[in-house]
């Protein structure tokens, strides 16, 4: 659905700010609490916890994060749900969000209304309340912005970081990868639960959320020193990583190392992990989410060991932001 009208008693430009707010509130309804604790004033009020705390931002830019072919609801799902992902990367729990918005006047009334309610179903879904915002103006785009406040789980008090990895360490992967701008870049299911459970296992010491490619987000997992190595017959192929392959001329490899926006957790846990134990383990808990142990981490020196036909992710590239666009390779939804 495309976001813009050409008819002026359609769009957000006929209502104005204050009826635009007014409105706003109306569509996330029981999402968003009566202030102090909701919409209203010049700061939202966040009830304290004990333990750590955790905050992340994370935009949706039309044209960038969704086009026309992802319904309004869907981008204002997305935009919830990957901050809900890196919460879980960090294996905490979502507490409370703001979201604040840059829009055209030319947006349609509907088209708002949608993508509102599309935020508000998340924030029931996942039980994180909407407590503030902000709404201002731009000339021709949508940048839609959540921050997340989360906390570690009061299970185990523990939160994962990127840098716990020593050489020897294995790297594991949820779920399967590859092809999300076919199929799920805005159809995923955050891992809350997934990396709640992983924070709690003593075995798990370094973790983050597979956005960029796995190819480039193992390089922020890998320690120093060492080098990150994938056994190809173990990387969860996604059947939407294997149709991209038959029209980008790109191998479903490629797509499973260097597309992103899957949204699933790779994590590294210890060498003296008994992993079928913790696979048993993860199979009582998630039997629907598959759990691969797709490679490890090496000593430079000791390169000489790495199997012969175990692979370089790193060169498989992932998107990274302000570089130039690749075609077919780096290009998001």
């Amino acid at each position: 659905m495309n976001p813009f009208t050409r008819i002026p008693a359609a769009s957000i430009a006929s209502l104005g700010e204050r009826r635009v707010i007014a409105a706003i509130r109306g569509w996330l309804g029981p999402a968003s609490p009566r202030s102090p604790f909701g919409l209203g004033d010049d700061c939202a009020v966040v009830p304290q916890s004990k333990g750590l705390q955790l905050v992340t931002v994370d935009p949706v830019i039309y044209g960038q994060h969704f086009d026309d072919d992802v319904s309004p609801a869907a981008a204002g799902a997305k935009l919830f749900k990957r901050n809900l992902s890196d919460i879980a990367a960090m294996g905490g729990i979502p507490r409370v969000a703001v979201v604040a918005l840059a829009i055209d006047p030319s947006v349609s009334i509907r088209w708002l209304e949608l993508f509102y309610r599309g935020i508000a179903r998340v924030s029931r879904t996942y039980g994180v309340p909407i407590v503030g915002g902000d709404l201002a103006q731009i000339s021709g785009g949508i940048a839609a912005t959540l921050t997340l406040l989360g906390a570690a789980s009061p299970r185990n008090q523990r939160i994962l970081t990127r840098s716990g990895a020593r050489a020897g360490d294995w790297i594991c992967v949820t779920g399967s990868l590859g092809g999300s701008r076919r199929s799920h870049h805005w159809r995923f299911t955050p891992r809350l639960q997934e990396g709640e459970w992983l924070a709690g296992r003593p075995e798990v010491v370094a973790m983050m959320d597979v956005s960029d490619g796995l190819a480039k987000d193992l390089c922020l997992l890998t320690p120093p020193g060492a080098i990150a190595r994938i056994n190809p017959r173990e990387i969860p192929l996604s059947r939407a990583a294997c149709l991209a392959s038959r029209s980008s001329g790109r191998s479903p490899m490629a797509h499973a190392l260097g597309d992103g926006e899957d949204y699933e957790l790779a994590f590294v846990i210890r060498n003296t992990t008994d992993f079928p134990a913790f696979s048993a383990a993860w199979k009582r808990k998630f039997p629907r989410v598959c759990l691969s142990q797709i490679g490890r981490f090496f000593k430079r020196s000791l390169v000489s060991s790495v199997p012969a036909d175990w692979i370089d992710a790193e060169s498989y590239g992932g998107f990274e932001h302000l570089k130039p666009v690749l075609r077919d390779r780096q290009r998001r939804p």
